[in-house]
């Protein structure tokens, strides 16, 4: 997931084809970018598109161009939020969070539905879109998060969804079980390309919502010479879940997702539910 959230905003373009030239310049972290990066990414998911009949998203619709995806009529089913009023809870198009701004995927949502993994309990580290786990979303809202200026600095896939009964609890159940079957390590597959996750770690949690988990990854490239890393912090609030996957486009580790998102994510999410 090396490069996660590269399509980043309509206003961060010409940053995007920035970092596109630099990276055609450190070959290695390219092809790690490519095994790993999301269509991207984020929490993940395989797409966070609206599933068609067969499971899968279509090639085009108005909720997948624009990174939405749900009932935009906002009925959103009983007990999981509307689609319009879960876009009100998240990041809007510009918003500033300290030196990060956020912005729509202008390619759709991260992690499209050719993310799997091997074996496929771990598929709720890779992502928690429609199947990943036995519960779908009835509605889901996705983000990108960067620094604008920064041409290989950490980005931020932020996307919440909610769920049916008592659905965002089973994900976090599936989640946390995918992160101790699969501490050792696992496959991530993808049309082009696999990326190997070396191993899985649990890491200090947000005090924030019902329940918190957080991960960090440890990802070897496909060339199998750099060793990545990224984290991976889920909230869950009822039946909402909001989730954070960070990386840079760098070996370096960035220790963790960064705080100041989190926090006004959560913090806006909270105030808004309560209104």
């Amino acid at each position: 997931m090396f490069g996660a959230g590269n399509e980043g905003r309509p206003g961060g373009r010409s940053t995007r084809l920035r970092r596109a030239a630099v990276l055609a310049l450190v070959g290695a972290v390219l092809t790690g970018a490519a095994a790993c990066g999301g269509d991207e990414k984020g929490d993940g998911d395989k797409g966070g598109q609206e599933a068609g009949a067969d499971g899968k998203a279509p090639a085009s619709s108005p909720a997948a161009e624009s990174g939405d995806s749900g009932d935009p009529a906002g009925s959103g089913g009983t007990g999981a939020l509307g689609q319009r009023d879960l876009t009100a809870l998240a990041f809007t198009d510009g918003e500033k969070i300290g030196k990060y701004t956020a912005g729509e995927f202008t390619l759709g949502a991260p992690l499209g539905e050719d993310y799997t993994a091997d074996p496929a309990t771990c598929q709720p580290l890779v992502s928690l879109a429609k199947g990943a786990t036995a519960f779908d979303p009835a509605s889901e809202v996705h983000r990108n998060v960067d620094v604008a200026e920064e041409m290989l600095g950490t980005t931020v896939a932020v996307q919440l969804r909610s769920y049916n009964g008592d659905g965002a609890a089973g994900v976090m159940k599936a989640l946390a079980t995918a992160g101790k079957e699969c501490a050792g390590g696992f496959v991530e597959n993808r049309a082009v390309a696999k990326g190997q996750y070396l191993k899985v770690e649990p890491v200090k949690a947000p005090d924030h919502g019902d329940e918190a988990q957080a991960y960090r990854f440890t990802i070897l490239d496909v060339k199998g010479t750099l060793k990545l890393y990224e984290y991976l912090t889920v909230v869950r609030s009822g039946t909402t879940t909001l989730s954070f996957r960070a990386d840079i486009t760098d070996t370096k580790d960035i220790g963790k997702v960064p705080d100041e998102v989190v926090t006004a994510q959560w913090k806006k999410f909270e105030a808004g539910s309560k209104g």
